[in-house]
């Protein structure tokens, strides 16, 4: 499963996310695809072994902000807060708008990796919230 799935994953799956790994329920691994200090857009691909998730967490801005998800590989699940969990498939784009309270991960059985893209805007901050509970997802199917 692993070896197929770094095949697709074209973006790499980089390195251990420990900056973030609190935030994180299982391992994630971090490969920034442009430097910070020379572009004014973050974008990095994200990979997530299979079961892990990260927090409920918003993207707060004044203006613009945001988030958006490019799913590359594998097999994952998005959902917003009061709503139902989308499956995440290569290909798939989430638009996220800033200030709304989401989370995104692997699903249980799959490994599973998008690129995600910080949208630029007027006072940006995440926060980090919740974990996503256990029950919760494990009745995703």
């Amino acid at each position: 499963m692993k070896k197929n799935f770094d095949k697709e994953n074209i973006f790499g799956q980089g390195e251990a996310n420990i900056a973030y790994a609190r935030y994180f329920k299982g391992n994630s691994y971090l490969n920034p695809l442009v430097d910070p200090r020379q572009s004014p857009l973050f974008l990095a691909n994200v990979t997530f072994e299979p079961g892990c998730r990260n927090n409920w967490h918003i993207h707060h801005a004044k203006k613009d902000g945001g988030q958006i998800l490019i799913c590359t590989a594998g097999s994952g699940w998005y959902q917003e807060a009061g709503k139902a969990a989308v499956s995440l498939e290569p290909g798939t784009v989430i638009v996220i708008p800033a200030n709304v309270k989401h989370w995104h991960g692997a699903k249980k059985d799959a490994w599973f990796a998008h690129i995600a893209i910080e949208v630029p805007g007027e006072d940006c901050a995440t926060e980090w919230c919740e974990p996503v509970d256990d029950a919760q997802y494990e009745r995703l199917a």
